[in-house]
């Protein structure tokens, strides 16, 4: 079945940086694009940036310039590079199946940003 596991959150000091990672099983990974969003407590959900090719993705306004989407097809990971980490970041960030739509969602995995 379908499996989306994300790991690499944690808590991060303002103006540090973190790599997220998503590894899929259960389909063919090449044949979707791929999408990270970000929930905080007491907002919803928000599109953080998402993947078609290495050419071809999108960022959500709040992110742009700071964050980097990418995947790797012979590993079956699509990864968030977070830079310059804000309060505001924090959130459960959850991978998903699909440049638009999503088709199915992750666990999620907890990203602090504090000091």
């Amino acid at each position: 079945q379908v499996q989306l596991a994300e790991s690499g959150g944690g808590l991060v000091q303002p103006g540090g940086s973190l790599r997220l990672s998503c590894t899929a099983s259960g389909f063919t990974f090449t044949d979707y694009g791929m999408t990270w969003s970000r929930q905080a407590p007491g907002k919803e959900r928000e599109l953080v940036a998402r993947i078609l090719t290495q050419s071809i993705t999108h960022y959500g306004d709040s992110v742009k310039g700071r964050f980097t989407i990418s995947r790797d097809n012979d590993k079956n990971t699509v990864y968030l590079q977070m830079n310059e980490l804000k309060p505001e970041d924090t959130a459960v960030y959850t991978c998903g199946r699909g440049f638009a739509p999503v088709d199915y969602w992750g666990q999620g995995i907890q990203v602090t940003v504090s000091s």
